[in-house]
């Protein structure tokens, strides 16, 4: 299914516009996230798809359908939400069967759906448990494989590995890339949080303050953001103004700044000379705040030891350098 957004706006009282002329296209089958800091308006975009807010202007359309004004239980859409909102007192079985349940579909219909939604999800020797005896991540596949059970045309997820930890969400990372591998289930992801989109979209849209800021993939994103928000929001980066020496040193292109991510500079015997203010080993690379002769601070990543103290040199091919 197609998801398009057309110009939608959306106000909270007269003076809170929290989507302001928004407009994306999915693609069927796509992975999508809306990606943006706390209060950009993400969830909001997100609700109004699931038809649990109506825009204020604009329109929305699966496939050709428009959908302002059609109840969310019309829509073919289902949830995944990011405190897994599953049923405590049902089994794992019971609360996968839930949708098509509701939707009346036919046992043996519902037992095929549940099926194969447990089989995607790898929950098969859960199905008579009851959530408290699963763990959060394996409480959010449950969650997943309810919102598979009704084969919906889209599914939309609202920060849904935000309340697992830093080992669980890498690990459940992995398993939606897999089941959307196999599935091929349109999407919309809602999340603040870059590794996620980086590693998980097809497409990103970054947004700020209620508007979409840039829109592609994770790497043009990463690699060519369209301004400074997009460029800080997706990641440790330097910026300094073009008219910086460091710039010239760096052979910068015309702009107002030019910026490199810290993994871009190369230590080496020649470059931009720098004396090392910080050091912090970080397990797989070291991370170094180092101050070049305008006194920038600048801030390089490496796999080598350095010392504060120390004078390294670096270079920044000019592939890697980005200009806003």
């Amino acid at each position: 299914m197609t998801i398009t957004a057309r110009h939608l706006v959306k106000s909270f009282g007269a003076d809170a516009r929290v989507v302001d002329d928004v407009s994306f296209t999915i693609a069927p089958g796509e992975m999508f996230f809306l990606l943006g800091p706390s209060g950009c308006g993400k969830t909001t975009v997100l609700r109004m798809l699931a038809g649990f807010l109506q825009p204020d202007g604009g329109e929305i359309l699966f496939d050709e359908r428009k959908m302002n004004g059609v109840a969310p239980q019309d829509r073919n859409t289902a949830m995944v939400f990011q405190n897994y909102a599953i049923w405590p007192h049902l089994t794992v079985y019971d609360n996968v069967a839930y949708g098509p349940r509701a939707r009346k579909f036919s046992p043996s219909d519902v037992e095929r759906r549940v099926g194969d939604a447990l089989r995607v999800a790898r929950l098969e020797e859960f199905t008579q448990r009851k959530p408290a005896q699963l763990s959060g991540g394996q409480q959010q596949r449950v969650a997943l494989a309810r919102a598979l059970a009704v084969d919906p045309g889209l599914i939309l997820l609202d920060e849904p590995l935000s309340n697992l930890d830093a080992r669980l969400r890498l690990e459940l990372r992995g398993e939606l890339l897999r089941i959307h591998r196999e599935t091929r289930t349109t999407c919309l992801y809602v999340t603040h949080d870059q590794e996620e989109a980086l590693s998980l979209a097809d497409r990103v849209a970054v947004m700020n303050k209620g508007k979409i800021e840039q829109t592609g993939t994770p790497r043009e994103i990463y690699e060519r953001p369209a301004n400074e928000f997009t460029a800080r929001f997706m990641g440790e980066i330097n910026l300094v103004t073009a008219e910086s020496p460091l710039a010239a040193a760096l052979q910068g292109m015309p702009g107002k700044k030019i910026g490199f991510r810290p993994e871009s500079a190369q230590l080496g015997s020649e470059g931009v000379a720098a004396t090392v203010k910080h050091s912090s080993y970080l397990g797989s690379k070291t991370e170094l705040l180092v101050e070049v002769a305008t006194g920038e601070t600048i801030k390089l990543w490496t796999t080598t030891s350095v010392a504060p103290g120390e004078t390294v040199r670096f270079t920044v091919a000019r592939e890697k350098l980005i200009a806003l």
